[in-house]
């Protein structure tokens, strides 16, 4: 299959292509603007690779992806949050699967229901947010809450490494909804908070604690109807030195005094200065997800899966649906023809092999079982004294 990298020299693009590189049913083609870097990175992978110099925003670019004979394309060229659906179309209109990155709300949240038509009437699948947002997360859910009656909440945190690569684009997705108002399912209803916001204590496994703060991804709006969340979902993002949280919250608090409406337009400064930070960090990061509900039984649960990644592999996550999905369309794996989110596409099963080559840890611990088994230790021990 042939799979062009939209995006491919970049810092989930490049993660992508090796990864795809050494893939006997993938024939790759690293693209970009920039010839040169496309050639030099292509020069460096394992396996075989071509560089293309293209650019998306061309009006040609459909009949380009055409003539280039590309099967895939999957985009990587964030941020999403304010892209329209130009590119999407163009490979519906060159004929070839689409998978991207998004983590924009509205951008993923708006997909299926765009380009549901134009998917089916070219006999192609178009996935949006293959990411840890909605397709690792959905699959955490679906693994922790497998045969329970009911799910009353879920809460997601996301704690990157100081020290892990984090890109322009990356900041500027974060920067675009710092201060403004977000929809949350919570308390059965839907309210307002303001992005990077309503701080609270996060606990994780294998990391220190953190403080993380209301940010906006699909999850928030995907979640709450698709797994019938009766009480609350919500999605925090803890970076681990707190001077750089307490930026976000400064920001967050001059846009919502109306005194910098683009925070955005602030990633390529905060980009280049944020490294002063990183002595006071380290290279492990790691995200945790709780849900809280009735198991099989009607008895109130509650579960969580940690994973952490140390030496700055972190990125790798965000990188692991789309190569996962990527495989299985270039294996010839039967996939329904239209447009989807990358909500429960795949189990936590498939990611497990991702996660032990870059040698990450995961954890699942019951909490509630815990508690009771704690309780009943020391009722024990009381009544043996």
């Amino acid at each position: 299959m042939k799979t062009l990298v939209l995006g491919g020299y970049g810092n989930f693009g490049a993660r992508i292509c090796r990864a795809l590189a050494g893939d006997a049913n993938i024939d790759l083609l690293v693209a970009g603007r920039n010839a040169g870097r496309a050639q030099r990175f292509a020069d460096t992978l394992d396996g075989p690779a071509s560089a293309v110099p293209i650019d998306c925003n061309a009006p040609d670019f459909s009949r380009t992806l055409a003539a280039l004979g590309v099967d895939l394309v999957i985009h990587t060229a964030g941020p999403f949050q304010e892209q329209s659906y130009a590119v999407a179309r163009a490979a519906a209109r060159a004929g070839t699967h689409y998978i991207d990155l998004a983590d924009g709300r509205r951008f993923v949240c708006d997909f299926p229901s765009a380009l549901q038509d134009a998917f089916q009437q070219a006999g192609r699948v178009a996935i949006s947010g293959a990411s840890t947002v909605p397709a690792l997360s959905s699959a955490v859910v679906d693994h922790l809450s497998a045969g329970w009656r009911a799910l009353h909440a879920i809460d997601i945190c996301i704690a990157p490494a100081q020290t892990a690569p984090r890109g322009k684009a990356t900041l500027a997705a974060v920067l675009s909804y710092c201060g403004k108002p977000i929809c949350v399912w919570r308390g059965g209803q839907w309210t307002q908070s303001p992005g990077w916001a309503t701080p609270e204590r996060v606990e994780f496994k294998r990391l220190r604690p953190r403080i993380g703060a209301l940010c906006d991804i699909p999850d928030l709006e995907l979640f709450p109807a698709r797994y019938g969340v009766r009480d609350r979902v919500m999605f925090r993002a803890a970076l681990e030195v707190a001077a750089t949280q307490c930026a976000f919250a400064v920001l967050a608090a001059l846009r919502g005094m109306g005194l910098l409406k683009r925070p955005e337009r602030l990633a390529g400064l905060l980009d280049r200065i944020s490294g002063v930070f990183d002595t006071l960090g380290t290279p492990l990061g790691g995200m945790v997800v709780h849900v809280e509900g009735l198991d099989h039984a009607g008895c109130p649960v509650r579960r969580a899966w940690h994973i952490a990644a140390d030496n700055d592999d972190g990125p790798e996550i965000p990188c692991m649906a789309t190569i996962l999905l990527a495989r299985k369309l270039a294996a010839g794996k039967t996939v329904a023809t239209g447009a989807f989110t990358a909500a429960g596409l795949l189990s936590l099963d498939e990611f497990e092999p991702e996660f032990a080559r870059w040698g990450m840890a995961t954890d699942v611990v019951d909490e509630i079982l815990e508690v009771s088994q704690r309780a009943l230790s020391a009722s024990a021990t009381a009544a043996l004294r």
